[in-house]
């Protein structure tokens, strides 16, 4: 069972359909990556999660129950569209917020102490909003969001406007609260935060549910039975009929570094020992597994 279930989520706002019988499971625990193009219904779904929006059909279970308002009180919610009240202090906005998630004063307090040392900020306790940069916001509204340490979180687009060092710190602390039992949607166009980051992800695409699974399911699904062998020869390999086809092979003094393609139903491990009894040295053998990036554009572009 997962933390959130949707099944068959459908939303309209007029003749618009935004989610059309969607259905995902997120497990506990997980980093569950929701991807999309831009007005996919991403967004859409993750307010009607929230509670912002009603159903027009379907149902949102939160462990196992259908969801309420007391469960939102567990999630951590960080939208796409930012908003601080620019005319406050830092110190006064983070406490505002994290009361409003029920944590009391004193805890809030010293929760937020913690983050700002942790995020190097302890300085801006007293700096209004509208002095800070947008990445110096971002930071203070990442720790808004998980200050109250909610069972699930739901970050949208949480790398954007950050250089690669904020950004990277943003990902060390995405995975130690996954690693201290937090669940985390996180909704992204960047494939390779989706790659390094994300346990299982779901597609969606014009409203509809394209794909959804493990990564490396995924990634492994869509691979074309393709092998990269590095090996040292004089003469180049030969395709081998019912077992694999050589796709390229570029000769760099001896060194080859050819791509084959397995026949259906090779594995890898019997195509290996075929190079093996053609008694080549072999430097490398690796499977080719498609990028997120390559799945992503392939699948919305087929839908379209």
């Amino acid at each position: 069972m997962g933390i959130i279930e949707c099944k068959e989520i459908c939303k309209h706002f007029g003749e618009k359909v935004a989610l059309d019988h969607v259905s995902i499971d997120i497990p506990k625990g997980q980093i569950f990556g929701l991807l999309g193009p831009n007005g996919a219904g991403k967004t859409t779904l993750i307010r009607i999660i929230n509670r912002i929006t009603i159903p027009n059909g379907g149902e949102v279970l939160f462990e196992g129950r259908p969801i309420t308002q007391r469960d939102v009180e567990r999630i951590g919610y960080l939208p796409e569209e930012r908003g601080l009240y620019r005319k406050m202090e830092v110190g006064d906005q983070a406490m505002y917020l994290a009361q409003l998630k029920g944590m009391s004063a004193s805890d809030a307090r010293v929760a937020l102490k913690e983050w700002f040392v942790r995020f190097g900020i302890q300085d801006w306790w007293k700096k209004k909003v509208e002095e800070l940069s947008k990445g110096m916001a971002q930071k203070v509204q990442f720790i808004t969001t998980v200050v109250h340490r909610p069972s699930l979180m739901i970050l949208d687009e949480p790398f954007s406007g950050f250089d690669p060092v904020n950004a990277e710190l943003i990902r060390k602390e995405i995975l130690r609260l996954k690693d201290e039992g937090a669940t985390i949607i996180l909704s992204t166009h960047n494939m390779e935060s989706v790659e390094e980051l994300c346990d299982s992800i779901a597609l969606i695409n014009k409203s509809k549910l394209v794909i959804t699974g493990g990564v490396d399911e995924i990634r492994r699904r869509h691979g074309n039975n393709n092998i990269e062998l590095v090996y040292t020869a004089d003469v180049p390999v030969a395709s081998a009929e019912g077992c694999f086809q050589v796709l390229s092979d570029v000769d760099n003094a001896g060194r080859h570094t050819a791509v084959l393609n397995l026949a259906p139903g090779v594995t890898t491990n019997a195509a290996l020992s075929a190079l093996l009894g053609e008694g080549l040295s072999i430097n490398s053998f690796k499977e080719l597994i498609p990028r997120m990036n390559d799945i992503f554009i392939k699948l919305v572009t087929e839908e379209a």
